[in-house]
């Protein structure tokens, strides 16, 4: 079984020091290492030129080294991106052409001849069809995105074949987000469990593709790094970069993917708001944040380009286009004061930078920028953003209990022999000494009995499958399943 692996790393040009050097002890530098030792794997790696430059500037040039070195081995491919990490479809056709031209100049000058990216990764794989016609101009063969962006519905991807996007000479490839969920939320926690998930798969001949944030393993989550290396040291897989799946499948399909992010559930698509966590059409703060950002550009397009400010103000403009401060206002769940802060002053700083600019222009500028830190201020003393994170998390929530036990007559008889069922596992998983899964049964339990069931217990439902195949388990299993599909977004930790 074929099994592609994407890594993406990025931190915000201004990342603070310390986190910097704690991310980099916690989980760049164990996966680099993991890397060099572990002379099997191979994996696909997103670093937006940004954070090469951190690198540079916190003298890091080792990471550097390691990563160039493994480029031009062949064990890592990179791919082509966003420098600042800038939310691709948001942009015009020329502001998406420099945050890729400067990546990719970014990602020549340090990586040298490690430097080969055919494929190209969207920041937050946000798509949109806007993007297409830039991305080839730069050459890429190939785009990865979310799977969902496919037709708007998970788990429809045949990964026997290929994709060819219609109307275009790029390739997408489509990241499984069942079992790149799996692995970074930690609910497979080693081989054993890994294979368990992927037994009803093993035999089919395809190929599997995980699409999964770096920071995760050792920063967000301490020794899941560890568990990283355990699963790709598997003989049962043959690890191949994302270009190679056009070396082993040939079976061709055309695909028009539709708009999307990796974080998009079945719900936002179907609502139209797959871009909720940086554009929330019910978010006061975001209209305010784009409404300063075309504001700058608008007036930075005015500008004389033979201005000698001009690179300058130029350079600065394209930094104060990354997408982290609309995520960190989004509250769903991400929140953080000093990030919108910090991404509004960007803009307005460089609007201020611009020689000529109108009084009411300037004005606008800095009354919007008062009305996003302000109103950001207002909301966390209010408690209003406590409100929007614990609606959103009741949002997401699948309460099995009240679909079933609380129901009567049947459907309490469902409720009853689904976790006499799971309490059996979790006895016979304790006696044999799989103590992991164990855990698993148990945790799962507790939740569906207080009402608390998000992603741990559809694993662990799956996993039921498994145990007892049987037809009335998979109907009632597939009930439980189709609402929770349709909510989830497709991030482990996204929105709740």
């Amino acid at each position: 079984m074929y099994w592609a692996n994407f890594l993406h790393i990025y931190q915000p040009i201004e990342q603070q020091p310390d986190i910097l050097e704690a991310v980099v002890t916690q989980s760049y530098r164990p996966i680099i290492n993991g890397l060099k030792k572990n002379k099997r794997v191979r994996l696909t790696l997103n670093i937006n030129g940004a954070l090469l430059e951190l690198f540079d500037k916190y003298g890091f040039r080792d990471l550097i080294t390691d990563l160039r070195d493994l480029g031009r081995d062949g064990r890592i491919e990179f791919t082509g991106s966003a420098k600042y990490h800038a939310l691709l479809p948001f942009l015009e056709e020329k502001e998406m052409v420099r945050q890729i031209e400067n990546n990719n100049e970014t990602g020549k000058f340090f990586l040298g001849e490690g430097w080969k990216p055919t494929g190209f990764f969207p920041p937050e794989m946000a798509y949109s069809k806007k993007i297409l016609p830039v991305v080839e101009h730069f050459g890429f063969k190939w785009i990865i995105l979310d799977e969902i962006a496919f037709n708007g519905r998970t788990e429809q991807v045949d990964y026997k074949k290929i994709y060819k996007i219609e109307g275009s000479g790029l390739y997408a490839i489509f990241r499984e987000r069942r079992l790149s969920n799996l692995i970074m939320s930690a609910m497979v926690r080693s081989e054993k469990s890994l294979l368990e998930t992927m037994k009803r798969d093993l035999n089919g001949g395809g190929y599997f593709v995980t699409g999964m944030d770096g920071e995760t393993f050792g920063h967000h989550r301490p020794g899941l790094e560890n568990m990283l290396f355990e699963i790709f040291s598997s003989k049962h897989f043959k690890l191949i970069k994302l270009s190679e799946i056009f070396d082993f499948f040939k079976e061709t399909e055309q695909v028009v993917p539709v708009k999307s992010t990796w974080a998009s559930s079945e719900e936002d698509m179907e609502r139209g708001i797959q871009f909720l966590s940086w554009s929330d059409p019910d978010n006061i703060i975001h209209k305010w944040q784009w409404e300063l950002t075309n504001l700058t550009l608008k007036e930075l397009y005015a500008m004389r380009k033979n201005d000698p400010s001009f690179a300058e103000i130029r350079n600065k403009m394209d930094s104060a286009l990354a997408s982290d401060h609309f995520w960190w206002a989004s509250a769903k769940p991400w929140w953080s004061l000093e990030m919108i802060e910090a991404g509004a002053y960007r803009l307005l700083n460089v609007i201020r930078g611009i020689p000529g600019v109108s009084e009411s222009n300037l004005e606008r500028a800095g009354k919007l920028y008062e009305e996003i830190v302000s109103t950001a201020f207002e909301w966390k003393r209010s408690g209003k953003i406590y409100e929007m994170m614990m609606g959103e998390k009741q949002r997401v929530k699948i309460p099995f209990k009240e679909r079933a036990l609380e129901k009567g007559g049947g459907e309490a008889g469902v409720y009853h022999a689904f976790l006499d069922m799971m309490e059996k596992l979790e006895k016979e998983a304790t006696k044999i000494g799989e103590y992991e899964k164990a855990i698993l049964w148990r945790d799962a339990i507790h939740k569906i009995k207080n009402k608390q069931d998000i992603y741990d217990a559809v694993h662990a439902i799956d996993l039921l499958r498994l145990e007892i195949p049987h037809e009335e388990v998979e109907k009632m299993l597939d009930k439980y399943t189709e609402r929770y599909k349709k909510i989830r977004g497709g991030q482990p930790e996204q929105r709740g």
